[in-house]
């Protein structure tokens, strides 16, 4: 047994003795102390004198507040930690109350703020906009009207909100708002239909963010139990500076956990990068097109990797067991500062469904620069995109997901050199994979919908393994992948006959029309079997149903493993931990252990004929 010295006994009762608790409540004052019995009346009185180590505890309410922290911790063991009190429902809101509403014509209602209500951000005089931002034909403003809750449409025309029009398959489309603004006073005109204003919970956007430090490098922050939301977030493109809800702005070690984050008119979580290496925010009459976006995005991210980008700088965050939910942009998004981070069990859904605008940034996690990332048992349904790994991922896993009912792909990897593994996944929407990458393993999938895949002309960086130096940069030639134990259900693997580079596939399962790769080597192909799978949902729980058949259980398959998989061709690196450990892939979605010769798919149990299985 390792003795533990007296000095680190001495230095950790220190710690303990010195960490204080401090209490926010909605009966305190800012003048209080922040004890039990004399709490603070605002969450940014706590961070204001809270130190490495302390714990900020907050009581029942609504707390309509930026909160900016000012310093963080100094390690994993000595953060700084906002918590809400146990059993008591505590909210953070962007946004205020808004009465007065005075009948304007009909169901449509207006109401005059003075413009010193909203301080020097007026989210109804600002445009998004940002690099491939793309509005349409109309501009679009940060705030929104919230009635009871749910945010309304806007509209760019008073007309259109006196006389509103239903947009297919969206919800509640039909409450709409439009504003217009003088040197003196905001205008907001909202068509409420049968509800009287004066009477509901309506409230407006008023601040840019809810949760955000203003500066960078503060590091080691827990934020736990809050319910975040209605916030004016700006356009989060990986050219700026990217604000969300709640973000890290360039700082390490970040705990955001068991939080409910919901209404941001563009991201709900960041791990962005920082301002100073710039911050192109668009000029909003470029319509979101970069004149040459790729070589912008290049030359920020060279003044990083010289200005010291790497793990002790930067990233190393914890994303877990959030819900995130009506965000306009991202659920989760990051450019180069989620490096080395984990974001898991996330259940992420209704991003981008409005549809008012469109841009190359939407879905429930866009990363770029995912370096040794874990992306692990997130639910991410009614997105855009599911998961998209943009330039750069590297020695990144992405597995035991569950993505159902997308718009576009469950996953898509965009211009990177690997290694990533992908494993143990249910993606199952109608485009399943969209790979314009190198390096990439598929290892124990379900994929219900298309397979696609490509080249790309584009030029990214290479890393050292486990590291963020460079070595070089390369293109995107197409191939250098492996497929191993999936099972597709929608279309195969023939079309890789036009890769240029060697791939790898071995005892995948082909159903319902789904065609292998020529050269495949002990697989199933039943081109008449539908596996029907479907989602079902029975209190609160949600199942798979998967029809399954004797040939598909008797495939022998190969045991998955660093050795088995090899190394990438362009980045020259086994697949293998963040801590350069090898990997196994002998558990299922489940965690049981696997046979030597597993069974293809995310589930070893499986029986033939139809399966239910519990996933949520």
């Amino acid at each position: 047994m390792k003795r533990i010295g007296i000095t680190a006994v001495i230095l950790f009762s220190v710690f303990i003795v010195s960490a204080k608790e401090y209490h926010v409540s909605k009966s305190g004052s800012d003048s209080n102390d922040g004890s039990p019995g004399s709490p603070f009346l605002t969450i940014q009185a706590a961070a204001d004198i809270a130190q490495p180590g302390d714990v900020i505890t907050v009581h029942k309410g609504i707390y309509r507040e930026h909160v900016d922290p000012v310093r963080g911790g100094t390690s994993d063991i000595q953060r700084i930690i906002y918590q809400s009190a146990e059993g008591e429902r505590v909210e953070i809101r962007g946004s205020e109350l808004i009465k007065d509403w005075v009948r304007f014509k009909g169901n449509t209602w207006k109401v005059s703020i003075p413009n010193s209500f909203f301080g020097p951000y007026n989210p109804y005089k600002e445009i998004i906009s940002g690099d491939w931002f793309f509005p349409g034909d109309r501009d679009h403003h940060t705030g929104e009207v919230y009635l009871n809750d749910q945010s309304l449409y806007e509209s760019d025309l008073l007309e259109e909100v006196l006389n509103p029009q239903k947009l297919e398959n969206r919800i509640g489309s039909e409450f709409t708002w439009f504003c217009e603004s003088d040197e003196e006073r905001t205008y907001i005109y909202a068509n409420f239909h049968q509800y009287d204003p004066n009477r509901e919970q309506v409230e407006i956007n008023v601040r840019k963010t809810c949760f955000y430090p203003a500066k960078t490098g503060i590091n080691y922050i827990t934020v736990r139990g809050f319910l975040i939301s209605q916030g004016a977030t700006p356009w989060s493109p990986p050219t700026a500076e990217q604000i969300g809800l709640i973000g890290t702005n360039w700082s390490k070690g970040w705990i955001i956990e068991n939080n409910i984050i919901s209404n941001s008119r563009c991201a709900g979580i960041t791990l962005g990068k920082d301002r100073r290496s710039g911050n192109h925010v668009g000029d909003p009459a470029d319509k979101g097109r970069v004149p040459d976006g790729v070589r912008l995005y290049t030359e920020m991210v060279e003044r990083l990797i010289s200005s010291g980008w790497n793990k002790e700088l930067v990233g190393s965050h914890v994303v877990r067991n959030n819900e995130i939910f009506d965000c306009g942009q991202a659920g989760i998004c990051g450019s180069l500062g989620a490096i080395f981070s984990t974001i898991s069990n996330n259940h992420i859904y209704n991003i981008w469904t409005k549809k008012q605008f469109t841009g190359f940034e939407m879905g429930g996690i866009k990363i770029h620069a995912a370096i040794d990332m874990l992306i692990e048992k997130n639910h991410i349904h009614n997105a855009n995109k599911a998961v998209w790994l943009d330039w750069m991922a590297q020695g990144t896993r992405v597995c035991k997901n569950v993505c159902y009912d997308n718009m576009s792909q469950d996953l898509f990897l965009e211009v990177n050199h690997g290694p990533v593994m992908v494993d143990n996944n249910l993606f199952l929407s109608p485009f399943g994979i969209l790979n314009l990458s190198t390096g990439t393993a598929y290892v124990h999938n379900v994929v219900a919908g298309k397979v696609r895949f490509g080249t790309e002309e584009r030029t990214t960086p290479v890393f050292k393994p486990h590291s963020t130096e460079k070595t070089g940069i390369s293109d995107i030639p197409g191939g250098d992948d492996r497929y191993y134990n999936n099972i597709f259900a929608g279309e195969g693997l023939e079309k890789y006959e036009e890769v240029n580079l060697p791939v790898h596939i071995h005892g995948n399962v082909y159903l319902n029309g789904a065609k292998p790769y020529s050269k495949e080597m002990d697989f199933v192909e039943k081109e008449s079997f539908n596996p029907e799978i479907k989602l079902k949902e029975e209190n609160g729980q949600l199942f798979i149903l998967i029809t399954s058949d004797k040939s598909i259980i008797k495939l022998k398959n190969r045991l998955v493993s660093t050795d088995l998989l090899g190394k990438t061709l362009i980045s020259k690196q086994y697949f293998e931990t963040s801590n350069g450990s090898p990997i196994k892939v002998d558990k299922d979605f489940f965690g049981i252990k696997r046979k030597k010769d597993p069974m293809a798919g995310p589930f070893e149990k499986i029986k033939p004929g139809v399966n239910k299985i519990r996933i949520r």
